[in-house]
């Protein structure tokens, strides 16, 4: 009996955490949207870094302990996804945010630019890409990205 009674507080937190994540709503943001600008503003200055230094913005944004993905597969962190790329004409394309509660977001876009091969023959680069956003302490940050290189006739 004693341990059926002990199962009680257990049972009963789980069912109120999992209550809350029945109620969490999920939403598309319009362009318009402050919190959509925002992220807009620095994955447009993201995906700029190919082109230039990244900006005190940028590295506000991206959190200490981001982790990312590569087009080959490897892991890269927060200093390496604020590297300049030596790359021109950089272009953020397409962006559209998802919304989960009010804390949780997932990016996903699209962005090209021309990039030098080791032996400086320049090519057209296009990368889609997902990145996930998330809000603590008040601040919206990126906190893990995926990137995947696609044929740039694509869509």
């Amino acid at each position: 009996m004693r341990r059926s009674i002990s199962m009680i507080p257990a049972i009963l937190l789980f069912g109120m955490g999992t209550a809350h994540a029945w109620n969490q709503t999920s939403r598309w943001l319009s362009a318009d949207d402050p919190v959509a600008k925002t992220i807009i503003a620095v994955e447009t200055m993201w995906a700029e870094t190919a082109c230039g230094p990244a900006t005190a913005t940028l590295n506000a944004a991206i959190a200490d302990d981001f982790q990312g993905t590569s087009t080959k597969g490897v892991r890269y962190d927060k200093a390496h996804a604020t590297e300049q790329q030596h790359s021109r004409d950089c272009q953020l394309q397409q962006i559209h945010i998802h919304l989960f509660g009010d804390s949780l977001a997932m990016v996903y876009g699209n962005e090209s630019s021309i990039a030098k091969n080791p032996d400086g023959k320049e090519w057209k680069r296009c990368l889609v890409w997902t990145d996930t956003w998330l809000k603590r302490n008040g601040k919206w940050q990126i906190v893990a990205a995926q990137d995947n290189v696609v044929d740039c006739e694509k869509p």
